[in-house]
């Protein structure tokens, strides 16, 4: 019976960190993004490493599934935010002109 309680704590914690996420990230201004997102890649970071600790642990099954699907999410938005920063920072280059 215990081990009901604690997925369900779980699940609250990560859906209360989902909206609270949400809603932090929406009240952000635009000029803000890109050091928002390199903060969001270092957190991403640490949560991949936590999640990876979950998913190959000696947890149960329903505990390690939800590590696997931190584990997807947190690398999706690590590499989604490179990609943006990349973007980003090729808008600011200066094209050489040929001579």
């Amino acid at each position: 019976m215990e081990h009901t309680s604690d997925f369900w704590s779980l699940i609250f914690v990560f859906t209360l960190a989902t909206f609270i996420g949400l809603g932090v990230i929406l009240r952000v201004s635009r000029l803000l993004h890109t050091p928002l997102m390199s903060i969001t890649n270092a957190i991403s970071a640490i949560a991949v490493v936590g999640s990876i600790i979950v998913a190959g642990g000696d947890f149960p099954t329903e505990i390690r599934v939800m590590g696997i699907i931190a584990l997807w999410a947190s690398m999706t938005n690590i590499v989604s935010g490179f990609l943006i920063t990349h973007r980003m920072l090729k808008m600011f280059k200066k094209e050489e002109k040929p001579k």
